[in-house]
């Protein structure tokens, strides 16, 4: 009998941890605000790619974004075509999840991450049939002020 209740007791608190843990790492999930033009259809993808990277991604159509990159101090040389916001950060365009996570769990003072244009192959911009374009991830501070955080493709 005294087996029996150990087991049961270890059952359950194994349950107790999974259940635990998989409410800490629900709790660990980033979630990003991307804004986006209502005609574009990357920016939905590179929605999707957050989402499949484990963002809890939320979406917003603007006509407005130019005026939205100006007031979150996207630099005119850095813009896209999305723009997305997470834990203060400026993510604007195809900027690869791996390096937003990367730039939130560093707490960079930064304003943010850019990908100027939208390179082949980049998350959300991919063409099967097509080579990766070289591309750079681009760190900028408040006063415009820029250094490559990453390279990637090409």
């Amino acid at each position: 009998m005294a087996m029996i209740q150990r087991r049961s007791v270890l059952l359950a608190a194994g349950s107790i941890w999974a259940l635990t843990a998989a409410g800490a790492q629900a709790a660990k999930k980033l979630s990003i605000k991307v804004y986006k033009d209502p005609s574009c259809g990357c920016c939905t993808a590179w929605a999707d790619r957050l989402t499949a990277a484990g963002f809890d991604v939320s979406v917003e159509e603007r006509d407005d974004m130019d005026a939205l990159k100006n007031q979150l101090g996207v630099p005119g040389d850095l813009v896209s075509c999305h723009t997305g916001v997470v834990a203060g950060y400026a993510i604007e365009g195809h900027v690869p999840p791996a390096d937003i996570k990367k730039l939130v769990s560093g707490k960079s003072k930064a304003k943010g991450l850019a990908v100027p244009g939208m390179p082949i192959n980049s998350p959300g911009m991919e063409v099967p049939s097509e080579p990766d374009e070289a591309y750079t991830v681009w760190l900028f501070q408040k006063d415009g002020t820029r250094a490559a955080f990453a390279h990637h493709g090409g």
